[in-house]
C-alpha cells in the first residue's frame, strides 16, 4: 500500500500502518534483508567477517553504537549505510519541529494540534534519506547546539515568559527525533557536553535550562571515535561509555587485494585517464604496499594510523603524473612508469603523522623511503632474493646482469 497518499491522522488509523520505534525498524528490516540473502552494507570491503557481523548483532540488540578505530576506516560510511535499513517513509505531524509521531506525540505543538483537530490532524511523510543527522564534535560545541536552549527572540515575539516551554529552541538531537544521529570524533566533545548526553542515552529524555520537560526521544545514536590515546585532546567519559550498547572496533584492510578494491572504488578517476592511461596491476599493488609500509614504519606514529585516503589520493596523483607527461609529449596514450611514483610524494606527506625521528628526517624523505621500501617488498615476491657475493665459484641468478655492468668474468 502507498501510505504517502494518506494526509490525515484519521485515514492513517484506518490503514494497516503500524508505528515502530527506529530501533525496531532497523532490526526488522535487517532481518528481512538477511532472510532474503541481500547484501546489507554494500561498498564496504574487508569487514565481512569482522566489523559487519558485530554491527548486525548490535542492530538486532537495538543498541546505540560506537565505532572505535583509526582514521580512514570507514566508520562514518558504515553509519550512513544504516539509513538503508530504515522504512522508506514514516508519518509525522505536519509542522512539527521534532518529527512527532501522530500516534505518540511528544512536543507541545503536536499534542495541542492533535487535541484540537483529532482525526483531521494533517500528516506529512518523511523519507528515510531525511532521517540522518551528523555532527562533528569540536571543542566549541555547546549543550544548546545539541539539546537546545531558551530563545529570547521567540519569547519576545510571542510575548511569553521564560518559564513557558514554548520559548525553547530545540537543538540538533531533538530535531533528529526518529532518525539516526551521528556524532563524529566523540572524544573531542568537552566532558560537560558528554555528561549532557547521559539522560538521552539511558532514559531517552532531555532537560533544557531547568525546565521540567520530558521528551522521550526516539533516536538511534551512532558515535565514532579514535582510540582514547590517539592524541591528548580528550577521551570519552566513563559513564557515557557505559551507556553505549556496543563498541565496535574497526581496522585497516588485511591484504593488498582488499586495499586495491577500496582504492578502485573511491578514486573517482576522470574518463580521459581511464581511457588513455594504462595502469599495470603491479603499479596498483605498489600504491597499496606503500600504505602497508607506512603502517609499519618507525617514522610514522602508529597511534595516528595511515588512512585509506592516502592510497586513494596517491593513486589519483599517480595517474595525473602520467597524464601530465602524456600531455606535454603530445601523446595520445601512455602507461604508468616507476618514475611516475615521484609524483605521489605530495599525497603521502600530507597524510602522515610523523614521530620525532620522522620529523628529523623530513616528510618528503620519509615518503621517498616508503616508496623504496614498497618496491623492495614487492621485488622479493617477483624475483629471487639478491645475495651478497661470498664465493667466486658460486652462481647467482643475477650473474649475467652484474657481469654486464661490472665487466667481470668467471674464468
Amino acid at each position: 500500500m502507498d501510505y504517502t497518499k494518506i494526509t490525515t491522522f484519521g485515514a492513517l488509523k484506518t490503514s494497516d500502518y503500524k508505528p515502530k520505534t527506529i530501533k525496531e525498524e532497523l532490526r526488522q528490516n535487517l532481518i528481512t534483508k538477511i532472510s532474503n540473502g541481500e547484501t546489507v552494507f554494500t561498498g564496504v570491503y574487508g569487514y565481512e567477517d569482522t566489523v559487519i557481523p558485530e554491527l548486525e548483532r548490535a542492530i538486532l540488540s537495538k543498541h546505540n553504537i560506537n565505532f572505535l578505530g583509526l582514521r580512514g576506516q570507514a566508520k562514518t560510511r558504515l553509519a550512513r549505510l544504516m539509513v538503508n535499513l530504515l522504512d522508506e517513509y514514516i508519518p509525522v505531524v505536519q509542522g512539527s519541529e521534532i518529527n512527532d509521531d501522530p500516534y505518540s506525540p511528544i512536543s507541545r505543538y503536536a499534542v495541542e494540534l492533535l487535541k484540537e483537530k483529532g482525526d483531521e490532524t494533517p500528516i506529512d511523510w518523511l523519507h528515510r534519506s531525511d532521517r540522518f543527522a551528523e555532527k562533528l564534535a569540536t571543542p566549541d560545541v555547546t549543550v544548546a547546539d545539541l539539546i537546545g536552549d531558551v530563545d529570547p527572540i521567540k519569547a519576545a515575539n510571542l510575548r511569553l515568559s521564560y518559564a513557558d516551554d514554548r520559548v525553547i529552541h530545540f537543538g540538533m538531537i531533538p530535531r533528529a527525533n526518529r532518525s539516526i544521529f551521528v556524532i563524529n570524533e566523540l572524544p573531542d566533545l568537552q566532558a560537560r557536553i558528554q555528561v549532557a548526553l547521559f539522560n538521552i542515552l539511558q532514559e531517552g529524555d532531555i532537560q533544557i535550562r531547568g525546565f521540567k520537560l520530558r521528551l522521550p526521544l526516539d533516536v538511534q545514536f551512532v558515535f565514532t571515535a579514535n582510540p582514547e590515546d590517539y592524541t591528548n585532546r580528550g577521551s570519552i567519559v566513563t559513564p557515557l561509555k557505559d551507556r553505549i550498547g556496543s563498541q565496535i572496533l574497526t581496522h585497516y584492510p588485511a591484504s593488498v587485494e582488499i586495499a586495491k578494491t577500496i582504492t578502485a572504488q573511491e578514486a573517482n578517476l576522470e574518463a580521459a585517464q581511464k581511457d588513455h592511461i594504462y595502469v599495470p596491476e603491479l603499479a596498483r599493488e605498489l600504491i597499496e604496499q606503500i600504505s602497508f609500509e607506512a603502517r609499519n614504519s618507525e617514522y610514522v606514529d602508529e597511534k595516528s594510523g595511515v588512512s585509506a585516503r592516502m592510497s586513494i589520493t596517491a593513486f589519483q596523483n599517480l595517474l595525473s603524473t602520467a597524464e601530465l607527461r602524456m600531455l606535454k609529449n603530445g601523446s595520445r596514450a601512455t602507461a604508468v612508469r616507476l618514475s611516475d611514483f615521484m609524483g605521489i610524494v605530495p599525497a603521502i606527506t600530507g597524510k602522515l603523522e610523523l614521530v620525532y625521528e620522522g620529523e628529523q628526517e623530513g616528510a618528503a624523505a620519509v615518503a621517498l623511503q616508503l616508496i623504496e621500501d614498497a618496491v623492495k617488498s614487492l621485488f622479493l615476491t617477483l624475483f629471487p632474493k639478491i645475495e651478497k657475493f661470498e664465493k667466486e665459484t658460486e652462481r647467482y641468478p643475477y650473474d649475467d646482469i652484474v657481469r654486464w655492468f661490472l665487466r667481470i668474468g668467471w674464468y
